[in-house]
């Protein structure tokens, strides 16, 4: 299995790319770069410490996951968050997500496991106390377990489905998180989830993963 890096991290043979990838994407997700913000790759590439050529790369990607958009002689631009979208893209992860949980439960191996038991005391941690890192650090943290879930469904094409849906929900959460209680909360229910992974009981991942794909689309309409 491929490692997986906290959201915004680089994993063990990443190519220059890929950490582009990663390092944009937080940004993008954790709305850094605002909705609507010109994304300029020279200014990326200095920021980042990378070239041009693999911060082109990484946009390329993003662009097909509806993160930024290009329009001729205009230039590159993070997509605005359209909260229209909520329906669909909760009705896509209402699907995808119980699934994923199920099958990882069923296919983590041993040492999965124990990578999993290790980001179940991060989150154990962050739910006794006060968050570490703040708002942002409990959100990279529910993206770092969702991502650990994804990845040993050991199904590429689910977990790149997912990670996009994620994505875009995450940036949706970002948008009205200042008016948003319970984050601690939701990112508590990550423990249930992963509990049930770890002890590969299918049915309750299934469960813990719809009931938190519902619990976000609830706390979000209740402000909108």
């Amino acid at each position: 299995m491929a490692s997986v890096p906290a959201a915004g991290g680089q994993s063990d043979g990443a190519t220059l790319a890929d950490q582009a990838y990663q390092e944009i994407t937080d940004r993008l997700v954790t709305l850094q770069i605002r909705p609507g913000e010109p994304v300029h790759d020279g200014r990326l590439a200095a920021d980042l410490g990378l070239g041009r050529t693999p911060v082109r790369e990484a946009l390329k990607r993003l662009e097909t996951e509806r993160l930024i958009v290009s329009f001729p002689r205009r230039g590159t631009f993070a997509t605005e968050v359209q909260i229209a979208d909520l329906g669909h893209i909760s009705e896509v992860r209402q699907e995808l997500e119980p699934l994923a949980a199920a099958r990882a439960s069923k296919r983590a191996t041993a040492a999965d496991r124990d990578r999993l038991r290790t980001l179940l005391t991060r989150v154990e941690e962050e739910a006794q106390g006060s968050p570490e890192h703040g708002e942002i650090g409990l959100l990279r943290l529910d993206m770092a377990v969702h991502r650990a879930v994804y990845a040993v469904t050991y199904n590429p094409y689910l977990e790149a489905t997912l990670v996009n849906y994620d994505n875009l929900a995450t940036r949706i959460w970002c948008l009205f998180i200042d008016r948003l209680a319970g984050l601690e909360q939701h990112v508590h229910e990550h423990g249930q989830l992963l509990r049930a992974v770890i002890d590969g009981d299918a049915a309750k991942a299934s469960a813990v993963a719809a009931e938190h794909v519902e619990n976000f689309e609830r706390a979000i309409r209740s402000i909108i």
